[in-house]
């Protein structure tokens, strides 16, 4: 019996990707406040690197909790689809019984 990896369980990859959904879920909501936020508020800055350092954090913010959105949102996934993979192996091997 190994403790680093237990056996892998329907009811565990659907736990696990409920996790990750619903982080996908709240990172997605959190990505659109952001942008709104950033977009109704203008950068107010005289001097050209300053508006130009404002403009690339507003990028690499927005930027950073969009990638984020999408790994949670497609690790949900895959792991509803190894529920569901888990679930077709098991009938098969019922039905070879």
């Amino acid at each position: 019996m190994t403790l680093l990896s237990p056996k892998t369980s329907p009811l565990r990859c659907l736990t696990g990707a409920l996790i990750a959904g619903t982080l996908g879920l709240l990172l997605y909501r959190l990505t659109g406040a952001i942008a709104y936020l950033f977009a109704t508020h203008a950068v107010s800055a005289h001097h050209q690197l300053v508006y130009s350092l404002a403009v690339a954090v507003r990028t690499l913010v927005v930027g950073l909790c969009t990638l984020a959105t999408g790994v949670f949102s497609i690790i949900a996934l895959g792991l509803v689809a190894l529920t569901l993979q888990l679930l077709w192996e098991r009938w098969v091997q019922r039905e070879q019984a």
